[in-house]
């Protein structure tokens, strides 16, 4: 791990490494919601729908990406535009080396240069390094929902967290 750590943005090359990185989470984690591995087509589906507006931003260590993080849609509804959900993975050999830090540093400019005025993460509850890592990068916790999930066996609490931007 000689070199340091480049954010750029992502490209559909990318779409294999972030797919990696992010099953690994739907298998053995409750990071993510999901529970059914993606396809890589799946996985470019998901680029592509980012591209435009929204965005994902990829970490680079050794020219390996180490982790990603995207700007997805918050709600459907039209007068929601202006709002966007960011989400953060960090490959698990690579946690604690900042590489969070630096992915959402880089996507909190991107969307502050893209015109978004706030951002909301979703964290499941528990997760303190995430809810850290947010904190650490100026949002703040505006509430809890309880038990709105279930996975590997139990009911999962949603810590909604918000950074305004461009103020």
């Amino acid at each position: 791990m000689s070199e340091e750590i480049r954010v750029r943005l992502a490209a559909r090359d990318d779409a294999e490494a972030i797919r990696r990185i992010y099953n690994h989470e739907v298998v053995h984690t409750t990071h993510t919601f999901d529970l059914v591995p993606r396809t890589l087509d799946e996985q470019i589906a998901w680029l592509t729908e980012r591209d435009g507006a929204l965005g994902v931003v990829v970490a680079e260590r050794d020219g390996l990406v180490v982790g990603f993080a995207s700007l997805s849609e918050y709600r459907p509804r039209a007068a929601y535009r202006t709002s966007v959900e960011s989400s953060v993975y960090v490959d698990a050999s690579f946690r604690g080396a900042g590489v969070g830090t630096r992915l959402m540093a880089e996507l909190i400019n991107l969307a502050t240069a893209r015109g978004f005025h706030t951002m909301l993460a979703r964290i499941v509850g528990g997760h303190e390094a995430s809810i850290a890592l947010h904190r650490s990068v100026g949002f703040a916790t505006v509430g809890t929902e309880r038990e709105v999930g279930r996975k590997l066996g139990n009911w999962l609490d949603v810590v909604v967290m918000q950074r305004m931007l461009g103020q």
